[in-house]
């Protein structure tokens, strides 16, 4: 394929997030992706990943890669209590900015008692992250750049089959299940709230709950029907405080003041719901899936495991290097393989789509309102939680 011009791109974080955005940008097509900055203040991890995916030069300082002015997009790949500085810095530079998800999150304030999961009040958290996702969105308004939101769930080809139904049958979802749950994160700073802005429902439930965000508005663009949210109510536990610590030896879940599953329901204003679920103890490997029930259809939308292939092994010979799935401890017996794991999770599609709006100056499907919903969902479910209230929006 001709190749359409160049994205140069400059990133900053050296985490996982970046390995999983640098091998989407290896299989962007029809468009020349320069990868020319990695940031990060870990020098070794900077560099790691330099090597890795073939960036020009490592920068430790994020003010100077905003500066260059060879760089078109910043890619933001830090934990989430870094992004609304980085976002707003990034865009007022006159740079495309792409985020991974949550874009935002309460990880404390100064007067704040620790642990803030269990002294602060959701009310208070809602408030603040609301004021600060104001903020963001006053950037984004004031700025001709664009802002791509890090979220595969949008670009899953199932998800994506999924819309393509809803918009040629104009179906009315009348209900929608998502989940994200696994064992819980290879992070030592998961359990900790002003690390991570909550527990599992923030950390992967965004997944689903944008993922049933986006469906509903394709139904509503379908239908020409202007579709809002009308409440949420939610509910957490701490589910493996009932374990002892040697039944606890199979999870990873080490929850300190956040939750380690979630349930929350969405109502929306035409009368039809969404569940969402999330959490840190599901044994045998992530799962992953939005299910659709329609007025003419049911769409069951498997994302890992894809079910496109089994295996079966009797030792793991040979297996050093060959990725099975995620978040399992052998690959001996039945194993649900990960396939084409980058298309399948929607990552090639995401970053084809931000490369192509980049060049040509559309929208991309995963925007800043997506963000935005998703956020706010997320702490006015855990203000439902805390106070066992329906949360009217």
């Amino acid at each position: 394929m001709q190749k359409k011009g160049t994205v140069t791109i400059g990133i900053v974080g050296a985490g996982y997030a970046c390995q999983l955005h640098g091998n989407g940008y290896r299989r962007v097509s029809g468009v020349d992706i320069r990868l020319k900055t990695i940031c990060d203040t870990d020098a070794a991890r900077g560099k790691a990943e330099l090597e890795r995916f073939g960036f020009e030069q490592y920068e430790p300082n994020f003010n100077a890669m905003i500066a260059d002015p060879e760089i078109d997009v910043v890619d933001i790949c830090t934990p989430p209590f870094l992004h609304p500085g980085m976002f707003i810095k990034a865009i007022q530079a006159g740079k495309h900015v792409i985020c991974e998800k949550p874009l935002s999150g309460y990880f404390g304030m100064p007067d704040d008692v620790a642990p803030i999961g269990d002294t602060v009040s959701r009310e208070k958290m809602y408030k603040k992250v609301m004021a600060e996702m104001d903020e963001i969105k006053k950037a984004v308004d004031a700025s001709d750049r664009l802002f791509m939101y890090a979220e595969n769930y949008v670009y899953c080809p199932t998800i994506q089959k999924a819309a393509q139904v809803i918009r040629g049958k104009k179906s009315k979802i009348l209900f929608m299940r998502g989940e994200e749950s696994l064992k819980g994160s290879s992070s030592a700073v998961a359990g900790q709230w002003a690390r991570t802005g909550g527990g599992p429902l923030a950390r992967v439930g965004c997944h689903p709950l944008s993922g049933v965000l986006w469906l509903k508005r394709q139904e509503a663009a379908a239908r020409g029907e202007t579709i809002g949210i009308q409440n949420v109510t939610c509910a957490t536990a701490v589910a493996t405080r009932v374990l002892t610590d040697d039944e606890k030896r199979h999870i990873a879940a080490r929850p300190e003041d956040v939750e380690d599953v979630a349930t929350m329901t969405i109502t929306f204003t035409d009368g039809t719901m969404a569940l969402v679920i999330a959490g840190d103890v599901c044994l045998g490997g992530t799962v992953n899936y939005v299910n659709v029930y329609a007025n003419d259809a049911t769409l069951v939308c498997n994302i890992t495991p894809p079910g496109a292939m089994r295996s079966y092994m009797l030792d793991e010979n040979g297996l050093d290097n060959v990725v099975l799935g995620e978040m399992l401890p052998m690959k001996i017996g039945w194993q649900d393989v990960f396939v084409v794991d980058e298309i399948l999770r929607g990552y090639t599609d995401e970053f084809q789509d931000f490369a192509e709006c980049v060049l040509t100056g559309r929208k991309p499907q995963s925007d800043f309102s997506l963000a935005y919903d998703t956020t706010k969902l997320l702490y006015a479910a855990y203000w439902s939680a805390a106070e066992g209230k329906r949360i009217d929006l």
